[in-house]
């Protein structure tokens, strides 16, 4: 979204989806069972690193001197919603679904939800959170302090047109807010990567009944998104 229409003066990075009802339902779980079932650890390390690089550069901006912001409109589940809490600011519409479901296969999230996570609402809510693997309505999250701006339904894109508009006057005080949460706190790339890196190991000790039901949540995913993209009449 540049300030003044010009691509020389962009500031705000916007995320989100073109698919109704989904903004990103996460890791390719196929390839995750494939991995297990050949006990292949380097493919799954590779996986998990490249989307920890994704991570780490949503979450410092791309080294650009822009604000990012993630518009979540349909569900976040699982790496979906990892993605989601590395950018600046998380908006949600009221429908949307965000959670980290890992736990029903005896996983965790490993591309960076417990970092991000830990600095957002402390350990404790953190790990309960990721324990539960409970899928939350976006209004409980806002309630949390995870989600940052809920709006209604359908009005995501214009709520940001005019978030960004009548913060333009205060962008530089906003931007260097955002920077000193960094610093003070800051999500390095070597944590993130030493997070995944347990995540890969763990995924290993997997039990078949545990690959299962990941294939099974392949398959409820695959279904969603069938649905979503049939043509209508």
């Amino acid at each position: 979204v540049p300030a003044n229409g010009g691509p020389e003066d962009l500031r705000y990075f916007v995320c989100g989806s073109k698919t109704p009802g989904v903004y990103n339902l996460g890791g390719d779980l196929r390839h995750f069972a494939e991995c297990i079932r050949n006990r292949d650890l380097g493919a799954m390390r590779k996986y998990a690193e490249t989307c920890v690089r994704m991570q780490f550069a949503n979450s410092h901006g791309f080294g650009a001197p822009i604000i990012t912001i993630a518009l979540v409109q349909g569900d976040a589940l699982g790496g979906g919603f990892e993605h989601a809490l590395a950018f600046d600011i998380l908006v949600a519409e009221r429908r949307a679904k965000l959670g980290l479901p890992e736990i029903v296969f005896n996983l965790f999230p490993g591309m960076g939800a417990y970092s991000f996570l830990l600095r957002k609402v402390g350990r404790r809510v953190a790990e309960d959170f990721i324990l539960k693997g409970k899928i939350y309505p976006a209004e409980e999250l806002y309630d949390m302090g995870i989600v940052d701006i809920l709006v209604e339904d359908g009005e995501g894109e214009a709520a940001i047109v005019d978030y960004c508009t009548r913060n333009a006057s205060r962008f530089a005080a906003e931007r260097a807010v955002y920077l000193a949460r960094r610093a003070s706190n800051p999500v390095e790339f070597d944590e993130l990567m030493r997070i995944t890196n347990i995540w890969a190991e763990t995924a290993m000790m997997l039990s078949d009944a545990d690959v299962r039901k990941m294939e099974r949540l392949a398959d409820a995913q695959e279904r969603k998104i069938k649905r979503t993209l049939r043509p209508v009449g």
